[in-house]
């Protein structure tokens, strides 16, 4: 090879990927650590311990924080995800209707239930509702209000989820199901449905956990001292003390429920994964 043509070749650099990838990621470690360096030099820690760490309001919230607020908490929850997962079914099914029109209300109310903040949603029902019904009441009280506003928006969400669960099951079962006599009807609740909710679980159970934060939206519908949930409660003992320690009390009773349904909706992930291989 001349000395002209070994011009003309690109040069190879001096490093393997291998290499290149291992120093990216000790270039990226050293400036994590620079940052954690930096933010443990730079922070006022006397005045974050002032604000978020007297240990006194602590002390005071319990036992409150977890007989009341977090109590009430779950079950604004609980009452929420079951409204959601009957009427998300039922959208579902519509969805997948032969029938048109039922096809395309399904669709409306995903694409609005969808697109709008739920805030809006919990001040319509708070709001909106009482006015185009006069003299009526929701049963169960603020309780009924939180189940109906978080119900509608979780169900525009489970409807699309459970929707893609159904088409998920092979073909072959209903048609197997057909075959043995059973009707269309019954296929699906009885073999359809249940196949398709084993598919479905762990994004249920994320959208559990999305409810549960939701669920802090109550304080937007005027709630009693005993209706309080977890961030209404420390906001108030936050107001009443000038101090941000409820606050950061009430971030961690989330996080003890949050956390481990994360951690559940990981493994329900982990199996669904290794039953599909």
């Amino acid at each position: 090879m001349s000395d002209a043509d070994a011009q003309l070749q690109p040069r190879r650099s001096g490093l393997s990927r291998r290499q290149k990838r291992a120093v990216s990621r000790g270039v990226q470690y050293v400036v994590f650590v620079a940052a954690v360096i930096a933010f443990a030099v730079l922070a006022d820690w006397g005045q974050l311990k002032n604000q978020f760490a007297q240990w006194d309001l602590v002390k005071q919230m319990f036992p409150d924080v977890i007989t009341l607020a977090l109590k009430n908490t779950v079950l604004y929850t609980m009452s929420g995800f079951v409204v959601g997962l009957v009427l998300g079914m039922v959208i579902a099914l519509m969805r997948l209707s032969s029938v048109g029109p039922y096809r395309w209300l399904a669709g409306i109310y995903i694409e609005i239930f969808r697109g709008l903040p739920a805030l809006l949603i919990f001040v319509f029902v708070g709001v909106a509702v009482p006015l185009a019904f006069p003299g009526t009441e929701i049963p169960g009280g603020t309780y009924g209000k939180v189940a109906l506003a978080l119900g509608l928006v979780s169900a525009a969400y489970m409807a699309e989820t459970i929707r893609a669960g159904i088409q998920a099951v092979p073909k072959g079962q209903m048609e197997a199901a057909r075959s043995l006599g059973f009707s269309h009807a019954r296929a699906m609740v009885s073999i359809i449905i249940p196949q398709a909710f084993r598919i479905v679980i762990p994004p249920l159970t994320n959208e559990l956990v999305l409810l549960f934060k939701d669920s802090s939206l109550v304080l937007f519908l005027g709630v009693t001292l005993e209706e309080r949930e977890l961030t209404k409660f420390g906001r108030d003992l936050a107001s009443q003390t000038a101090n941000s320690t409820p606050i950061l009390v009430a971030g961690l009773c989330y996080l003890l429920v949050t956390v481990p349904l994360g951690f559940v909706v990981r493994r329900l992930e982990a199996k669904a994964g290794e039953a599909t291989k």
